[in-house]
């Protein structure tokens, strides 16, 4: 996981530095550091385990959003932001890698592609995912306000 240190949980830091990160290609620093957060003259560098945007909390769909209330979607939100460093839920893209077991959702290109869901709310979403080719394999499907959605194994390519 990312750490940003000196700014806490501050939203409108958090939202500033994610929405602008973006792959290390400066020439310097790339292997030790691989994105950066870009603000004027200033790079501010990140290294992080695997990915730097990890999926916390889901947010309810905006009941004061002009849609109807059957295309509202829940959102997931990353990295401490809140409803301004969110994505759209989309249950049929997530995905378990075999090698360490964690469940991943898409998240935005320029942060990696996809990130991992927080443990707490992976092992909640656990009873809700299928093992149509058994518990060894990964799972095939995941259920979501009633319905059942195929995972589409979307991420596996890009990871």
């Amino acid at each position: 996981m990312a750490t940003v240190r000196g700014h806490g949980n501050d939203v409108t830091f958090l939202t500033f530095f994610f929405t602008r990160l973006e792959p290390n290609r400066s020439g310097r620093y790339e292997r030790e550091f691989p994105f950066v957060s870009r603000c004027g003259a200033e790079r501010n560098l990140l290294r992080c385990e695997h990915r730097p945007i990890v999926f916390t909390p889901l947010l309810p769909p905006d009941a004061s959003s002009s849609a109807s209330s059957s295309s509202r979607r829940a959102v997931l939100s990353f990295c401490g932001g809140g409803e301004r460093l969110a994505v759209p839920l989309r249950p049929e893209a997530l995905v378990m890698l075999p090698e360490n077991g964690r469940l991943y959702h898409p998240a935005p290109g320029r942060a990696g592609g996809a990130g991992p869901v927080r443990s707490a709310l992976a092992l909640e979403w656990g009873s809700r995912l299928e093992y149509e080719q058994g518990p060894e394999q990964p799972p095939t499907h995941f259920w979501w306000e009633g319905k059942r959605y195929r995972l589409t194994g979307e991420l596996v390519s890009g990871n």
